[in-house]
């Protein structure tokens, strides 16, 4: 097959605009879902880590946002709640809200990496040994205290490397948003391929663009890795 090939589509104009306003998008859509998820998840795997009947609905949560697929969450919040809500509430949903297929990908996107987060920080907490909770009581510490200032900056670089996976995941997975009319980098690149036939270089481009963010992303966790990493744990130097 001599495929010829012709990257100067993607330097035209409006191409050119297009990828880079897909680019914008995916990267708004990732990141403050990701600011959702990171906020939530925390807050949940916290509660499911303490004593008491506050984890079953932690458990709730996460059974439920994490075992249904993400298409069919887009899909439940931009069509079905919207009708589910007072008629005022539901058209301000659907029309009345700038840009609602964004913001509606963008909460349903965090919701759903809150769930996978909050087991990633519960997990966390509950490989420290119990001795680091009684000693932060035998000090005098609340378990606010103890969970601010002994318990959670060591589960949080415990659970880094899986976070980072997490935090890839947000940028993969924001490509659904198409699917209820968000252009992101892989509908622009669809919209590219559509008007001028030159698919190859139109998705070639959208990969080159997912697989340089998530290189960056993995060389700036990593580091991140390092400097947080505790001496004498996980390979670190005493």
């Amino acid at each position: 097959m001599n495929y010829a090939w012709n990257w100067k589509v993607l330097f035209e104009d409006p191409y050119a605009g297009w990828l880079l306003s897909g680019l914008q998008a995916t990267v708004l859509i990732s990141l403050a879902a990701w600011a959702i998820a990171l906020t939530i998840g925390l807050a949940l795997g916290v509660l499911g880590s303490l004593p008491g009947r506050i984890k079953w609905l932690v458990t709730a949560y996460v059974s439920v946002f994490r075992n249904v697929p993400l298409l069919l969450q887009l899909f439940i919040w931009f069509f079905v709640v919207p009708e589910l809500l007072p008629s005022d509430a539901g058209r301000w949903l659907k029309r009345d809200l700038p840009m609602p297929e964004l913001w509606t990908a963008i909460a349903a996107l965090g919701l759903f990496t809150a769930s996978r987060v909050a087991v990633q920080v519960r997990s966390g907490i509950a490989a420290l040994p119990r001795g680091q909770r009684f000693a932060a009581f035998a000090s005098g510490m609340t378990l606010a205290q103890a969970y601010r200032f002994i318990l959670l900056p060591q589960a949080m670089r415990l659970v880094l490397p899986p976070l980072t996976s997490e935090f890839l995941t947000v940028f993969k997975n924001s490509a659904l948003a198409l699917t209820i009319g968000v252009f992101e980098m892989t509908a622009q690149s669809r919209q590219i391929e559509s008007y001028t036939f030159n698919g190859f270089e139109a998705f070639t481009a959208a990969t080159l663009v997912y697989l340089s963010i998530a290189l960056c992303v993995t060389a700036g966790m990593r580091c991140l890795e390092k400097k947080l990493l505790i001496p004498g744990a996980q390979g670190g130097r005493a």
